[in-house]
Formats: structure tokens, sequence, C-alpha cells
């Protein structure tokens, strides 16, 4: 199998599947989980980043300071990418971002900005995805993993949202199914983009590992330290750890399988 087409069944087998895992959930009003989710998640991406990702692109480029620029650069990018686009991740339904919790609606300005957020993200996502699997099938399949891991909690967080905005379970359902195609969109564009800039491979993966670090670390983590007690802290460390361990552990079996 080319790698084309294995990037394009990873991206949307990955976007289906936390699709149709954050509908379920969201329909089955169980959204204390999410927190566990993100957990979990956190994890993941910390794993993928620090564990794969980044040391990739320092073998690769053999140069520790230019990957440490591009991871540099990379944060300040997506501090002022999630300014412009007015938009943060939100996983409760109490969110200070989207007008706070309420039973009235609000017009679908907040499923809007979600909408805009989402699908730019995603797209990024897809360019990930995209570079990671042109560099290793290993480091492309643990990448794609990290990001499901991410999509499932943020999938359900955005449901949430816009049904509070006012949009049917179906309508939310589609707009989240056609954000998901962006990560399609963003793997083609990577695809071919990225097999022009091979020399520029080491900084796309700083750039890669800065993304997932500057969602865990900005965006779910401060969401967890609302919930302070020693209880709830412990089972955050454990899911953070389980997050961690399944990104090695697969990254184990996947470079032993190939």
């Amino acid at each position: 199998m080319s790698i084309l087409a294995t990037i394009l069944i990873a991206t949307a087998a990955g976007s289906l599947l936390s699709l149709l895992l954050a509908a379920l959930l969201a329909l089955s009003a169980r959204p204390h989980w999410v927190p566990v989710l993100v957990s979990y998640a956190i994890g993941a991406l910390l794993g993928a980043s620090l564990l794969e990702v980044l040391p990739e692109a320092v073998e690769m480029g053999g140069d520790i300071g230019t990957v440490a620029k591009a991871l540099l650069g990379g944060i300040l990018l997506f501090f002022l990418l999630e300014k412009l686009v007015l938009w943060r991740h939100c996983h409760d339904e109490v969110c200070e971002a989207h007008g706070g919790h309420g039973h009235s609606h609000d017009h679908g300005r907040s499923g809007m900005m979600i909408t805009v957020g989402d699908t730019f993200h995603n797209f990024v996502d897809g360019v990930i995805i995209a570079g990671a699997f042109l560099v290793d099938f290993r480091l492309g399949a643990v990448t794609a993993l990290a990001i499901i891991a991410h999509e499932i909690p943020q999938e359900i967080g955005d449901f949430l949202i816009l049904l509070h905005s006012g949009y049917s379970r179906t309508q939310a359902l589609l707009i989240n199914l056609l954000t998901g195609v962006a990560t399609m969109v963003g793997a083609l564009v990577g695809y071919f983009a990225l097999s022009m800039l091979e020399g520029w491979t080491p900084v796309l993966l700083g750039l890669a590992g800065a993304s997932m670090l500057y969602v865990a670390l900005s965006d779910l983590i401060p969401g967890l330290h609302k919930r302070a007690e020693i209880g709830e802290t412990m089972q955050q460390l454990v899911l953070i750890g389980l997050g961690i361990g399944s990104v090695a552990l697969f990254g184990y079996l996947i470079g032993h399988g190939h």
C-alpha cells in the first residue's frame, strides 16, 4: 500500500472513530466521562510529542538547536492562531469562552466559532499526520493515535456546545462530520507539499511537536485544575500515565511489526 493511501486511511478512520465515539458518549448523556478522556488525551499528546516526534526531529536534523527553535516558534504560532480564530477547546458544558452555562441559546455564535476553529485545527492535524507518515510509518501511526485520543474529548465538547447554541443533534453530528473532512484535506496538502520540502522535515516535526505540547499544556491541563481534590488528582495522574504508556507501547509494537 502506498504512503498516500496509508495517510488517507489513517486520517479517515481517525476522524470517523473519534466522531462516532464522541456522538455515542454525548448522546448517551455521559459528559462526566469527558474529564477522564481529557486526562488520557493529555498523556497521549505529551508522549507522542516528547517520546516520538521531537526525538525523531533531532535524529533527522542532527541539530537540537534547530528543532528547539522550531518548537519555540511553533508554540508562539499556535498561541497567535488561537487568538486570531477567537476560539478555544472546550471540554465542559460550562465554558467562559463560549458564553458560560445557561438554557438560552446564543443564536449559533458559539457553534460558528467552534466550527471555524475545529475545521482549521483538523486541517493542521491532517498536515501533521501526513508529515509523520512521510518520515516513518511507526512515527505516523503513533502521531495518528495521539491525535485521535485528543479528538474524542474535543468532539464531545464541540458537540455539547453546538447543542447549547441551538443546533439539533442531527445538525451537530453533520457539522462535526464536515469539519472532520478538513483532516483529510490537510493530509492531502501535507503529502504533496511536504514531499517537495524534504529538507525542512526536522523543522516541520518541531512544529508538530509544538502543536501537541501547546494543546496539552495550554488547552487541556488548565481544565484539570478545576478538580483539585487529592482523589481526582491521583486519577488524573494515572490516566495521563496511561496515555503516555499507550503511546510508548503502541510505538514499540509498531516498531517491531515493521
